[in-house]
């Protein structure tokens, strides 16, 4: 296998596996996609930390793989790539990625289906593709524009530049930048902390925010709306409001 699936803490950490630099392969891609499947149905996961180990991320896609595939070929397999990645992306639960080393092409757009990005102080990223005479595949030309609006998305995808982790924070794509012996520590600690939160609720505000940005202000309201008031109904919500009364807030126990 080349992405592994470790739980701890009610965490799930999704391990890229693929010496040397992590390359994306078709079959890479493919077990993303039903390690995501896994994760939405998983009850003892309640958070996720994307990682490619301690010295690199993902470096992008398998270049020899794709330089035999032709036209036809790639229209075949282009959607199924995108569908590996929104299938992260679309994760019902808190997903941040632990950024290392390289976090190139697939790399980055791998990092950028994660709702919180940790990067190491040695961290490079960015979207190389046009290097190659081509353009982002996996999300990058939607994702990146919505993360860090588009006149600097289109610097990096134009350019084929990358950026390293300084740079990367001050433009909103990574979070944090950290220590690189740290990274996946604080990843764990970050996704361990949401895992103890109201599971239902956390949810509800991931896909407010996510589908909300996809639409009109009217819609987004009433997506919010609708989730607000179906999480009265919810034992998250008893407990939660029971324990700010009684004992202050930041106190409650979810089940």
């Amino acid at each position: 296998m080349t992405v592994h699936l470790e739980v701890a803490e009610g965490v799930g950490t999704v391990r890229l596996d693929r010496p040397p630099m992590n390359a994306l392969d078709i079959a890479t891609q493919d077990r993303l996609r039903e390690l995501a499947e896994e994760l939405t149905h998983r009850a003892d996961v309640r958070a996720v930390v994307l990682w490619g180990g301690e010295k690199v991320f993902a470096a992008g896609a398998d270049i020899k793989e794709m330089r035999d595939m032709d036209h036809p070929a790639m229209i075949a397999r282009s959607r199924s790539l995108q569908d590996a990645f929104t299938a992260v992306a679309r994760i019902p639960k808190p997903v941040v990625a632990a950024v290392t080393g390289y976090a190139l092409g697939g790399g980055c757009e791998l990092a950028l289906c994660a709702d919180f990005r940790i990067a190491a102080d040695n961290a490079k990223l960015g979207q190389p593709e046009i290097l190659l005479g081509l353009i982002p595949g996996a999300g990058g030309t939607q994702r990146l524009p919505r993360l860090i609006g588009p006149s600097k998305a289109k610097d990096l995808i134009f350019t084929g530049r990358q950026v390293k982790a300084d740079e990367a924070l001050a433009i909103g794509l990574v979070d944090r930048v950290v220590p690189a012996a740290e990274v996946y520590e604080q990843a764990h600690a970050w996704a361990a902390r949401l895992a103890a939160g109201p599971a239902i609720a956390l949810r509800a505000a991931k896909e407010s925010v996510d589908t909300g940005l996809e639409t009109d202000i009217d819609t987004g309201l009433a997506i919010e709306r609708n989730w607000f008031a179906g999480l009265f109904a919810t034992e998250d919500r008893e407990i939660g409001m029971r324990s700010f009364v009684e004992d202050g807030p930041g106190k409650a126990k979810f089940v």
